[in-house]
């Protein structure tokens, strides 16, 4: 008896640039406030929502068609990450909710620093650019939590901001780096020993 196999060929792009990109940029962008470049506004909390949120759920919706679970994971938990953050400063601007106090948002934080530094554990399997970004991303949370455990004063909220400034270009790198490699066939930026 003949039997027919059929395989499908995934043709869909790759959808981790646009994730890192949104995380990163956007990162970058908090990070500038945090070090002390200028206030709260209204340009982080739409980055927040349209680019650092939507576009990282939507690049892990996509990595959960190509069945990737640590990218699906990473993108819609850091998505809807930038999501609370967001909301959790508008609903006390608009009194719907009692402002976060310093406590709270360490916690808050310690928890998001726990998160990441379990996915650094995954990270070590990928190449040496991820590492780095989920790296640096940990000790950013953990700073930032300490930061506010401690109602740390303007310079070590400063130093926090760099550090976040750091690993935002980070994942500005890794996701451009795809971009390239992939439109030029070959390794324009490399990405470490495990090349993807």
């Amino acid at each position: 008896m003949n039997e027919s196999v059929t395989q499908l060929r995934d043709t869909t792009g790759n959808p981790a640039p646009l994730g890192l990109l949104g995380f990163g940029m956007t990162t970058v962008l908090l990070n500038l406030h945090n070090a002390g470049f200028y206030e709260l506004n209204s340009m982080i909390l739409a980055m927040g929502i349209c680019y650092g949120g939507a576009a990282q759920i939507f690049a892990g919706i996509m990595e959960w068609r190509k069945g990737n679970t640590f990218a699906t994971t990473a993108f819609l938990s850091y998505g809807l990450f930038w999501f609370s953050l967001v909301t959790l400063i508008i609903l006390a601007k608009l009194g719907w909710a009692t402002p976060t106090n310093d406590t709270a948002m360490a916690a808050y934080l310690a928890m998001w620093g726990l998160f990441t530094a379990v996915m650094f554990v995954g990270t070590l399997r990928l190449h040496v650019a991820g590492q780095v970004v989920f790296g640096s991303l940990t000790i950013l949370f953990f700073l930032l939590a300490i930061g506010d455990f401690i109602n740390a004063g303007p310079d070590f909220r400063h130093f926090t901001g760099y550090e976040g400034i750091f690993c935002g270009l980070s994942a500005i790198y890794a996701g451009l780096a795809q971009v390239l490699n992939e439109v030029f066939g070959k390794i324009v930026l490399p990405l470490g020993p495990v090349d993807k």
